[in-house]
């Protein structure tokens, strides 16, 4: 295996960050991994950043002991106690905001602005967390049987399992981690195999801050790790209640139907095929910023990226001039500098399925209007950059359906809105929508029970870039799950119905007499 080799930024980044040419990928209070190395490439140039030693069934077990011991002290502590701790994280990752944000853009192919916009993103949600931690209501309900108080309480819930994908290496983790050691949980995070550095730069962070509290750092354990090794274990473990998979629909399949066999709790945040309608009034500068970045933006590899576009047959001309002439002017390199608007696909593989998207979208009569071809040369080194497409297509061809992870937007003209609501609905997924328009009957109907099927809903704002205020998920293959924001963190306790009787009998309910 080919020794790492650092540029000498690289070098002094890792040392701010605590990581080595060699790291070990296991925590649980102590950094453990002696199972199979594996290597963090760089998408930006194919490089070695540095190698990982996984996890051994043996430690899985050790990290998942830890895990327990720490949740049985934690879950103890008071919410607000918990709620400065995270505070303090919070501070942390502001103070390393820049560092970790460039290490993201090293390891996950971010341009610069979306991989210190991720750990923004964590400083947000521990903003939020701590002000849930003096929030965690119940409530008081009304009691059918005299002198009775009956009311609702939550509970800590366990160890929780957080399995990330590498389109946002850090942000997802912290979305789950926050709200659910605020709850009174422990967390054991499961990363992508493509991007375990961030995940040991940011554990090491949490680390530190727990020391510094004396709290045990074990509520923050980490198992990196192959599907079997790790991730299969996490996900047939009684012991771990609850588990958060961000991924494909088809891992989330496996995740979902293997935690329900055992009668566990599933949070599955999954694939996305979003769709932006552009009626006739829509402001045009709106609609043409919002597509460019939604299509365009982590080069396509969101699960809230923009995929399909119904333009009103009226404007589609007008729209699809303007979006060529956009797509033309995108800057596409090296994500780490500050001019790139479009970095690389996360590894070569991800370039040959866009490229098998584009011929089967041909073989079915569509048509590419601009851009789609890998890019190669000096300035586009590791196999990893293409040009953004544009291809005009029909809503019911296969590929349509489909979600490629890569940044191909379908244009697909609609003559009636409930034409283009109908097919904007026809397929599989159901995360985040949006309608371009000024007229307040189109916009009311789009967010009517009849209008989109998502679980994000958007008028005159783009199908990407969420608020962590708001619950975070959608429905259909996209797994029903709910992150980050509103009442999300009910996710992560258990509910408990509690009835006092004060009075000196016992009176049954439903006026049932027994003796």
């Amino acid at each position: 295996m080919p020794k790492p080799k650092p540029i000498s930024s690289t070098a002094a980044l890792f040392k701010k960050l605590g990581l080595h040419e060699r790291n070990p990928g296991v925590f649980c209070g102590e950094w453990l991994g002696s199972g199979r190395v594996s290597r963090s490439l760089s998408p930006i140039d194919g490089r070695v950043l540095a190698s990982v030693t996984q996890a051994t069934p043996a430690e899985y077990e050790q990290v998942m002991q830890h895990a327990l011991a720490a949740f049985q002290k934690w879950q103890a502590v008071p919410a607000p106690r918990r709620g400065e701790i995270i505070r303090q994280l919070g501070n942390a990752l502001r103070a390393a905001k820049q560092d970790l944000g460039r290490l993201v853009t090293l390891e996950a192919g971010k341009i610069r602005a979306e991989g210190e916009g991720e750990v923004q993103e964590m400083i947000d949600i521990c903003d939020f967390a701590v002000g849930l931690s003096r929030q965690l209501y119940g409530l008081t309900i009304a009691s059918e049987r005299p002198q009775h108080r009956m009311l609702e309480q939550w509970h800590p819930l366990g160890v929780v399992g957080v399995i990330t994908s590498f389109n946002f290496p850090v942000a997802v983790w912290a979305w789950n981690s926050a709200l659910a050691s605020v709850c009174g949980n422990s967390v054991v995070w499961k990363p992508s195999e493509q991007t375990p550095l961030t995940a040991i730069a940011t554990t090491k962070i949490a680390e530190r801050v727990c020391r510094a509290n004396k709290v045990d750092p074990a509520i923050f354990s980490l198992v990196s790790g192959d599907a079997e090794t790790a991730g299969q274990r996490l996900v047939n473990d009684p012991r771990v209640p609850l588990i958060s998979a961000t991924g494909s629909t088809r891992m989330g399949r496996q995740v979902g139907e293997a935690v329900s066999r055992r009668l566990g709790r599933s949070l599955l945040e999954l694939g996305g095929n979003n769709a932006i309608i552009v009626a006739p009034s829509a402001n045009m500068d709106l609609a043409v910023r919002a597509i460019v970045f939604g299509a365009v933006g982590t080069a396509g590899q969101r699960c809230t990226s923009t995929r399909r576009v119904f333009a009103h047959e009226s404007i589609l001309p007008q729209l699809t001039e303007r979006l060529i002439a956009a797509y033309r002017q995108i800057p596409i390199g090296d994500p780490s500098k500050p001019e790139t608007l479009m970095g690389p696909l996360i590894t070569p593989r991800a370039v040959e399925a866009m490229q098998t998207a584009l011929k089967q979208l041909q073989r079915e009569g569509g048509k590419v209007l601009f851009g789609g071809e890998p890019l190669r040369g000096p300035n586009y080194p590791g196999g990893g950059y293409v040009r953004p497409c544009l291809a005009i297509a029909q809503a019911d061809f296969k590929i349509v359906h489909e979600e490629t992870f890569a940044p191909i937007l379908y244009l697909i003209p609609y003559r009636q809105l409930d034409e283009a609501i109908a097919r904007h609905n026809a397929v599989p997924q159901g995360l985040s929508s949006a309608i371009f328009t000024n007229e307040l009957r189109e916009a009311e109907q789009f967010l009517s029970a009849g209008g989109s099927d998502c679980g994000i809903a958007n008028v005159n704002i783009g199908t990407s870039g969420a608020e962590i205020g708001g619950a975070f998920g959608g429905e259909k293959e996209t797994g029903g799950g709910r992150e980050s924001g509103s009442d999300s963190w009910k996710n992560y306790m258990r509910r408990q119905t509690v009835t006092i009787n004060y009075s000196t009998d016992l009176p049954l309910a439903q006026g049932i007499s027994f003796g």
